[in-house]
């Protein structure tokens, strides 16, 4: 019997303050720990089974006048307690129209010997003119509804690869490298390398490591278009923004289908 991983796509709002994006990272590294000893006990069950991943993803900033739509490609490699390496890939359709409405998706994360679709587990829709959330369950054909109670932020929590991260205070902790301007699927990126070495007598191996994150950034479309972490210990993931189109995205993209029910009631209001 085989499971399958449920890859995020979260475009939620995140907070941009240094703290919190020291706070994720750190998050990351306890949850891919965690994530270890969850194999372990899902491989007991099932062979080849792998957990959810709660880490990172294409972050879609819901700015204004800068429609597209598009396709994350992601694959993953997951680390086994016996040192074997699982391969994994999905993909989850991402887009954003000219008001700042932004789509976002949850697929399944499947073998990548597999020929299996990964199947779309929800949908994420945020609109920023009510700050409402609204999560679709296509399983099930029913929605949920929040509203975020904060103005929606306009770049990705991740902000090394962009002006603003210019201007960031140099971490004592990474290695930063400019890696300088490339054209991905059309536009052109600014991509940033760091590098966290992690002492031998601190990472449980026995030797020092290196966990490197890379950023690739769009000033067009104000969002990474792709990023990559890499961890010896747990593994590593690469998430590429491709079939770029620029322009609105059919209205639909941004609804809940009529045969839907709503799972919680909520208060949509302007703020």
């Amino acid at each position: 019997m085989q499971s399958t991983l449920l890859v995020s796509g979260n475009g939620s709002i995140l907070p941009l303050k240094m703290e919190v994006q020291v706070r994720s990272k750190s998050l990351w590294i306890a949850a891919s720990s965690i994530l270890l000893a969850v194999v372990a006990t899902a491989q007991n069950a099932f062979v080849g089974s792998v957990p959810e991943d709660p880490g990172a993803d294409i972050f879609v900033t819901p700015i204004a006048d800068a429609p597209f739509s598009g396709v994350v490609f992601v694959t993953r490699s997951i680390v086994q307690p016996d040192g074997s390496v699982g391969e994994f890939r999905t993909i989850h359709e991402i887009g954003r129209d000219s008001e700042g409405r932004i789509h976002n998706e949850m697929r399944t994360l499947v073998p990548v010997s597999s020929d299996t679709a990964p199947e779309i587990v929800q949908i994420h829709i945020y609109d920023p003119l009510y700050r409402t959330n609204e999560y679709l369950n296509p399983r099930l054909k029913t929605f949920r509804t929040s509203v975020v109670n904060h103005p929606p932020h306009t770049e990705p929590p991740d902000l090394d690869a962009s002006p603003t991260g210019a201007n960031l205070p140099a971490s004592q902790f990474a290695a930063h490298e400019d890696l300088g301007i490339h054209e991905l699927d059309g536009l052109e990126v600014h991509g940033v390398r760091k590098t966290q070495a992690i002492p031998a007598d601190a990472n449980g191996t026995g030797k020092i490591i290196y966990v490197i994150d890379e950023y690739w950034y769009s000033a067009e479309l104000r969002m990474n278009l792709m990023r990559k972490h890499s961890d010896p210990r747990t593994g590593s993931i690469t998430m590429t923004v491709t079939q770029i189109k620029r322009g609105n995205p059919d209205p639909s993209f941004f609804e809940i289908p009529s045969d839907y029910t709503q799972a919680e009631a909520a208060v949509r209001t302007r703020q």
